[in-house]
Formats: structure tokens, C-alpha cells, sequence
């Protein structure tokens, strides 16, 4: 499809069919008025806001999708322009992936984390972000619709600014010691024991598939990895997914190379990047986007 085409290709990844053709309807082309994000009753409020402005705003340049892991990198981190951060606390990267591929305009590059590969999409926000909201139905409820104006302006994006000196902040800290070692242990038991090798390697042909998609209408789409703890790195979970993309995604320019000086790394519980090493991780992504132009 080309990326002029003002219709987008709807994709519901969970249907389980694995031809392309098969995954895909037809919608309309989306008006051009503003939507309110009434607010959720849920925990993933942030995660609400950043997905209204992505449907509202004009669509950015760059735009990552993952997990927890990716949700850590925060957009003012970037010194690349117009970079947009779909990741979801606790979710897929596919859930991002398939509601960018479902929009009638696209970005220019998609950044897909594959660190975790094992968990659902959430079919719930693919449908509300995949379509128009219905125009009538915020207007029967002024109240919520004033808190929800509110809360997207609470929840506005730093400017250049206040991103300049949060980066120079965080940078002239020296990395972060604490103690993670029940952290650590618990994550490394988890990780080591459960391989769920059957949905990581279903959800890494939906990724190709969703992939392949989004690169017919001019996106191009490359692999993240993000960096654990070593001993985290070791375990099987980490291992067999590692395996499972590569054998989807054997060509090595699709992965993007995140290049890191790893002492100067510190996690949480191993897994989760404290605040100054996700800067560091963001800033080796802008390298590795400025390399490939």
C-alpha cells in the first residue's frame, strides 16, 4: 500500500492467522477534529495520555513500542526530534506496533523492543486507538470532558528546554549503588525457569508480519534490544527469546545496536533501567539513528 493512501490497514494480531491478508480491513479516512481523552479509572492513565496525543497530534518522525523496559526511556530524553513513546508498563510490544500500523498515517521509523515477547496484545486499546471516537459521545458528559482537558494539560510534554536540562541533570550524576539483590534474585528465578518459547515465537511472526505491513507504505522498522544486568542475560527466558527473533529477523540491519559503556548501567530489580542509564540507553539509540541517516 502506498503511504499516500489515505486508508490504513486495520490489524487485529491476535486472531491467529498468520497470512498477512487475512489480518487486515478496510476503514475510512479519519477526520481531522480533535478528540478528548476522557479520564481512566485504570492504572494506565499515563499510558492513555501518551496514546491520545499520538492519535491527535501530528504523527512524529520515530515512534518505540515495547514493554516496561522501553516505557523507562522518556521522549524528553531524545535529542532526536519528534519522537514519540508508545511502550506500555507491563504490556506488548505489539499492541503499539499493531495501533501504529492500524493509523492512516504512519511515521517514518517504528523502533520495536524485543526483550519481552511472551505477553498478549491488548486487543482493548488496538480497537480504541485503531478508530475514531464517537463525536456525540463526550459531549453527554461535560464534567468528565472538562477533567479530561485538564489532565492532558497536567500531563503536557516538557519543552526543548526543560528536556536540555533534565538530560544535563541526570548526566552529571555519578551511577546510582543500591541494593537489588532480592530484586535480582527473584527476576533471575522467574526468568530461568520459564522459557514461554509457544507465544514468543507466535508474537514474533506477528511482529514480522505487522512488519512487513508498515514497510509496504514507506515505514522502516528495526529491532531493540535493550541491555539487562549480566546475570539476568544468562538466564533461559532471555536466551530462547533472543533466539526466537533472530530466527524471525535473520538480516543484522534490522536490529538497531544500542552501544553503552555497561558500568555505567544500573537497574532496579536487573531488569528495569534506573532513571540516568535509561538517558544513556536513550542517547546511544539517537547515536544509532544518526548513523543510519
Amino acid at each position: 500500500m502506498a503511504a499516500a493512501n489515505c486508508r490504513g490497514t486495520v490489524v487485529r494480531p491476535m486472531c491467529g492467522e498468520r497470512n498477512p491478508s487475512a489480518l487486515c480491513r478496510r476503514v475510512g479516512c479519519r477526520a481531522d477534529r480533535k478528540r478528548v481523552q476522557l479520564p481512566s479509572t485504570t492504572t494506565r492513565d499515563g499510558t492513555l495520555v501518551t496514546l491520545n496525543r499520538y492519535v491527535n497530534e501530528p504523527v512524529p518522525d520515530v515512534v518505540l513500542v515495547g514493554s516496561s523496559l522501553t516505557f523507562r526511556l522518556k521522549e524528553e530524553y531524545f535529542a532526536t526530534p519528534r519522537v514519540r513513546n508508545l511502550a506500555l508498563a507491563g504490556g506488548s510490544p505489539l499492541t503499539g506496533l499493531a495501533i501504529v500500523a492500524n493509523r492512516s498515517k504512519i511515521p517514518r521509523i517504528v523502533l520495536v523492543e524485543t526483550n519481552v515477547l511472551s505477553r498478549s496484545v491488548d486487543i482493548g486499546l488496538v480497537d480504541k486507538y485503531s478508530k475514531d471516537d464517537n463525536v456525540d459521545s463526550w459531549f453527554a458528559r461535560p464534567i468528565r470532558t472538562v477533567v479530561a482537558l485538564y489532565e492532558n494539560w497536567m500531563h503536557a510534554p516538557p519543552t526543548r528546554e526543560q528536556a536540555v536540562l533534565t538530560r544535563a541533570r541526570l548526566l552529571d550524576q555519578h551511577p546510582e549503588q543500591f541494593d537489588n539483590r532480592i530484586y535480582v534474585d527473584r527476576a533471575f528465578q522467574q526468568l530461568d525457569a520459564d522459557e514461554r518459547t509457544s507465544a514468543a515465537r507466535e508474537n514474533a511472526e506477528r511482529i514480522r508480519q505487522l512488519t512487513g505491513l508498515l514497510e509496504q507504505r514507506g515505514a522502516r522498522v528495526l529491532l531493540l534490544e535493550l541491555p539487562y544486568m549480566d546475570r539476568i542475560e544468562a538466564t533461559r527466558s532471555v536466551k530462547a527469546t533472543r533466539a526466537i527473533i533472530h530466527a524471525a529477523f535473520p538480516e543484522q540491519d534490522r536490529r538497531l545496536p544500542v552501544a553503552v559503556e555497561r558500568n555505567e548501567l544500573r537497574w532496579a530489580d536487573g531488569l528495569h533501567l534506573d532513571e540516568r542509564s535509561a538517558l544513556i540507553v536513550s542517547q546511544a539509540i539517537d547515536d544509532a539513528l544518526k548513523a543510519r541517516g
